[in-house]
């Protein structure tokens, strides 16, 4: 499926503006995602309870409150939130360049790319050869969503990274952990720098590596869907449990029910049609004459059935 853009761009450079794309570098979808269910199968929706009444409370009746000390707070009407909030800007200004690995990745937050739009493949161009050649990376200002973001630009083989920072504030400092430093000899140094020669690599290749709790996941559901448990919600109003069904005793149930379809009209017929006495059946049953030569076969087929004679 081919990208999609999330936003047309002019990325200004010095006197030169470069029209450009916005695309997610990320797949927020590529995870495995769980639905919260009812017992009966049903999905559920989440609802805002006030913390006073229990009651549920409508978005449309909430509002926005700061808490500036414990259980009070000042209230912003949507209309004072919209006028604080940063006008949205297509231009994303550069405002420095600077050395590329100066960027701590700790302050890296979400990626996204920029591909050049009409007329903008030759300016867009020159930027990433120049970025390239003299190892830095731009450093821009870009309004998005009422906020104000600083952005890295960062050149890379095929395009160029969009990368949105944190600020300052938004990072903790290691210095918080107070972490003692403890000396080491040069022995243990020698033989750490032994075992992490041993297992290095020139370069992080990320196809190397696998989601191993994603691909169990995946085999799990794969196994249920072929007829473990598989829940359906109830489509009846009634209260009732969630079907759970086996695929091997749903199909034990109906070849045993087609056996009995299939054995049931035989059975029918059976009872319904009266089984022709035997001549001798039909000789004992009438009283004893004079010894006659037997009743020709023509009388012992007309004459009824013991059991209809005992109805008369």
């Amino acid at each position: 499926m081919a990208a999609r853009s999330i936003a047309s761009l002019t990325l200004s450079f010095g006197l030169v503006s470069i029209p450009v794309k916005l695309y997610s570098a990320t797949d927020s979808a590529a995870g495995v995602g769980f639905h919260l269910l009812t017992p009966d199968g049903g999905r559920v929706k989440q609802q805002y309870v006030s913390e006073a009444s229990g009651e549920v409370v409508a978005r449309s009746d909430m509002k926005k409150g700061y808490e500036f000390e414990k259980g009070q707070f000042v209230v912003f009407e949507p209309d004072e939130l919209k006028a604080l909030e940063e006008s949205a800007s297509h231009v994303v200004e550069i405002v420095s360049f600077v050395p590329e690995q100066s960027v701590d990745p700790l302050f890296y937050d979400k990626a996204y790319f920029i591909a050049p739009d009409k007329r903008g493949g030759k300016p867009y161009c020159l930027l990433q050869q120049a970025l390239r050649e003299s190892a830095r990376c731009a450093l821009a200002k870009w309004s998005y969503k009422g906020r104000t973001r600083i952005v890295q630009v960062r050149a890379a083989e095929d395009g160029m990274v969009f990368q949105q920072l944190l600020f300052a504030d938004e990072v903790r400092a290691l210095s918080e952990l107070h972490i003692e430093h403890v000396a080491v000899s040069k022995n243990e140094l020698q033989l750490a720098l032994q075992i992490i020669e041993q297992v290095s690599d020139d370069a992080y290749d990320p196809a190397a590596y696998e989601d191993d709790e994603k691909k169990r996941i995946l085999e799990a559901i794969d196994r249920k869907i072929a007829g473990k448990q598989i829940v359906y919600p109830q489509e009846s109003t009634e209260e009732s449990g969630g079907q759970v069904i086996d695929l091997m005793e749903a199909l034990r149930a109906s070849l045993n029910a087609n056996k009995t379809k299939r054995a049931t009209p035989t059975k029918r017929a059976a009872a319904k049609k009266p089984v022709p006495p035997t001549e001798d059946a039909v000789l004992a049953a009438k009283p004893r004459r004079p010894v006659k030569r037997a009743a020709p076969r023509t009388e012992v087929e007309e004459a009824p059935p013991a059991k209809v004679r005992a109805r008369k």
